[in-house]
């Protein structure tokens, strides 16, 4: 006999023992997420709209009906990749505060331990925990992964001479859960990554979106410098557009150091 998750909640419940695991992952609701302005390319722009589109309570509700009368899998897998600073994560964020949805925020390096073995319950729970959470919540809550390639980056070799075995055999244990986990996603997971190079191919059909960020455009930076110093005259928001390559997230530090 095995007891469900719930099951083993009531039990502890009825003999009044209280259970504390070490958390790996927050809940952010969408109302304490606070709004930004953020600015990108005319492409980029659109898909991410569509994505906020798609993620809308009544629109979602419809496609997710449309799919799984067609008997396709339910889930939405997003990836965001692009270099440090571009605005993968405040996306994900603002995609959503716009969509009234929580954000699960993994702790990835929580997930890793030097135990055998542990690694991978720490990961399996990390779904059965947001499973958990979609039946809570009244809007189902975006599952994000931010620096996912340090968890879905290319498969080991498992070599018996290298003295490593069990750690690509614990790293591709831990893939191979999230890959199965993706395949019954029944939610929103959104993954972002700086390096796109080091992701295992077998997720590559498992994310139905995948959006490339690149450092803003000149328009885009002069934009950025204008919203966040707004005593900058337009002569001078365009001359730092022009003159420095920053990301969007160097800008930011700029600012927060004036």
């Amino acid at each position: 006999y095995k007891l469900t998750e719930e099951a083993k909640k009531n039990l502890l419940a009825e003999m009044k023992i209280t259970v504390v695991e070490e958390s790996i992952s927050d809940l952010l609701q969408h109302e304490s997420i606070i709004p930004k302005e953020l600015f990108y390319p005319a492409e980029i722009e659109n898909r991410i709209a569509d994505l906020a589109t798609f993620f809308a309570p009544e629109k979602y509700a419809e496609i997710r009906e449309r799919m799984q009368q067609r008997g396709f899998r339910q889930g939405f897998a997003c990836l965001f990749y692009g270099g440090p600073g571009t605005g993968k994560t405040e996306t994900a964020m603002q995609i959503a505060k716009a969509t009234r949805r929580a954000v699960c925020h993994v702790d990835i390096s929580a997930a890793k331990t030097c135990w055998y073995g542990e690694s991978q319950k720490l990961v399996k729970r990390i779904f059965t925990d947001y499973r958990q959470l979609c039946e809570k919540e009244k809007l189902k809550p975006i599952l994000l992964f931010n620096e996912a390639d340090a968890l879905l980056s290319n498969r080991q070799n498992i070599n018996s001479t290298s003295g490593s075995t069990s750690v690509a055999q614990t790293e591709n244990a831990i893939q191979n859960i999230i890959l199965e986990e993706m395949e019954k996603l029944d939610g929103i997971l959104i993954a972002t990554t700086n390096l796109i190079d080091n992701l295992d191919s077998a997720f590559e059909r498992r994310f139905l979106f995948k959006i490339r960020f690149n450092n803003p455009t000149v328009e885009a930076k002069q934009s950025i410098w204008k919203s966040k110093l707004s005593w900058l005259s337009e002569n001078e928001s365009r001359t730092l557009a022009e003159q420095y390559n920053f990301s969007g997230g160097e800008i930011d530090n700029i600012v927060r150091k004036v």
